[in-house]
């Protein structure tokens, strides 16, 4: 492993990043904002070190190995967290210490919507956007974003790719080059932004707000201009444009490229894992509006759209609210946050564990129920008709178990700063999940917990972006050998 290489790409891609600062900084300067020194600096800092690292490292010219890329993209998410927090913690109006930028920039990179700021309705529009551009970029994945549009990096793309995307992914390579890959999903990618940010408009947003929150909705973010998220626009239609928007951005953006080659959707209905993703969709959008409406907690047409709505929202991950779920009577908030822990498909924008490793976890369960009746028989474990071989059965097995021990410790820990269990367990479900909202003390924001919980979090939030391996196989003694 050569770390020269990690460290001239990290300063090609800090470069990449710092010109995410001057959109921001451009509308800052027109608005004339209190904003404009913080962006300044925090980009003049950000191009700096990235063109420092870059010059310095610019002999190292080898081809990445698998090793470099885990430690370029664990490298990366972590620092570019740090450096993405300058324009919070440089603007003094905004009131917010280190601590405190650093959570809301690694929240909106790692697209999970968690914010510890508070009276959004009257912030800077500069600040607003920059928000809503973090959960944007963060959502297609910066790196390959990077191996996108940055042809010159010159080293194995393949390697990044894999590190920014790991997971039992089916369509893995939909072009024979890594680099057309890349370059086909992030036009699909821009192509849902533009299409959702044209419908939210027509539904009577604002410009402004529609380009935000279609940053926020496509990349499953959560983030919103508004205190009281989607909620604020009191619109059925916005409300179920929503909707469509996120379901759409959870399932593999490998099926979405196929619909748009074949023309077809037929292929959404034969893919086993959407068909999982849906009927898990249905059961909780069923059981959620039946119960708000059985209960009367809403009336009928409420139930309807606001059970569709934040059923869809919590289990993408996403985040976004029309009312406060976290006060609807019995299970539903539970439940809610349970259904997150599956997230989206594998290839979407959504966080969780993922709604593959659940389907190849339900299929052993049945696979070994019916060995226990039949116990000689051989009975392969199929996926769309096709054998899943040993390896791979092992591989989600071993994906559970570490997720569910990171996700035990770390609430545990949460615990011992003082929260109480239900804020802890909470918590911790809805960064690790990349969900955003939790119950208890964080079911508004997180504003009211201690620094060392919120690093804790932010932790929490890098492992679920990075699918947990990428980041821990850092802190393995053989990750370092030669």
């Amino acid at each position: 492993m050569q770390l020269a290489i990690s460290l001239r790409i990290l300063g090609l891609l800090l470069t990449l990043f710092s010109s995410a600062m001057l959109v921001p900084l451009v509308v800052a300067v027109i608005a004339e904002d209190e904003t404009v020194p913080g962006f300044l600096a925090a980009f003049s800092i950000t191009l700096s070190a990235g063109l420092l690292l870059w010059l310095t490292m610019r002999g190292a010219q080898r081809e990445l190995r698998i090793r470099d890329g885990f430690l370029v993209t664990a490298l990366f998410w972590t620092v570019l967290g740090l450096f993405g927090a300058l324009p919070f913690a440089l603007t003094e109006s905004l009131g917010v210490g280190p601590v405190d930028a650093a959570f809301e920039s690694i929240s909106g990179l790692t697209t999970t919507g968690a914010t510890v700021l508070v009276g959004l309705d009257n912030l800077p529009p500069s600040l607003l956007l920059y928000r809503q551009l973090l959960q944007w970029l963060g959502g297609i994945g910066i790196i390959v974003v990077a191996v996108a549009v940055l042809p010159m990096l010159g080293i194995g793309g393949m390697q990044l790719y894999r590190a920014e995307t790991p997971g039992p992914s089916k369509d893995s390579k939909l072009t024979p080059r890594i680099a057309e890959t890349a370059k086909a999903l992030f036009a699909i990618y821009v192509a849902l932004t533009a299409t959702c940010g044209l419908a939210y408009y027509a539904a009577g947003m604002t410009p402004f707000d529609a380009l935000c929150h279609a940053f926020s909705t496509v990349a499953i973010g959560g983030f919103s201009t508004h205190d009281a998220s989607m909620g604020y626009f009191d619109s059925n239609t916005i409300y179920l444009i929503c909707t469509l928007f996120m379901l759409v951005s959870a399932i593999n953006f490998g099926m979405h490229y196929s619909a748009f080659k074949r023309r077809s959707l037929s292929h959404y209905r034969q893919d086993s894992e959407t068909r999982f993703f849906g009927s898990a969709m249905l059961v909780c959008t069923t059981a959620t509006i039946a119960y708000l409406i059985a209960s009367g907690t809403l009336e009928v047409e409420d139930g309807i759209v606001h059970g569709l709505f934040q059923a869809v929202s919590i289990t993408t991950t996403t985040g976004f609210a029309t009312q406060d779920f976290a006060a609807w009577p019995g299970f539903l908030p539970m439940m809610l946050l349970m259904f997150s822990f599956m997230g989206g498909c594998v290839g979407s924008t959504g966080g969780g564990i993922k709604a593959m490793r659940l389907m190849l976890i339900y299929k052993q369960g049945i696979r070994e129920l019916k060995q226990l009746v039949h116990p000689h028989a051989v009975i392969p474990l199929k996926v769309a008709n096709r054998r899943v071989e040993a390896t791979v059965v092992s591989a989600v097995w071993s994906f559970f178990a570490v997720y569910t021990f990171v996700f035990i410790v770390l609430m545990l820990v949460l615990m011992a700063t003082g929260l109480d269990f239900l804020t802890a367990f909470s918590a911790m479900g809805a960064t690790l999940n990349n969900l955003g909202p939790g119950l208890g003390a964080v079911s508004a924001n997180y504003a009211g917990i201690g620094d060392f919980a919120k690093g804790v979090l932010c932790l929490a939030m890098l492992l679920g972006r990075l699918e947990v391996f990428t980041l821990l196989v850092l802190f393995t003694p053989m990750f370092w050998r030669q």
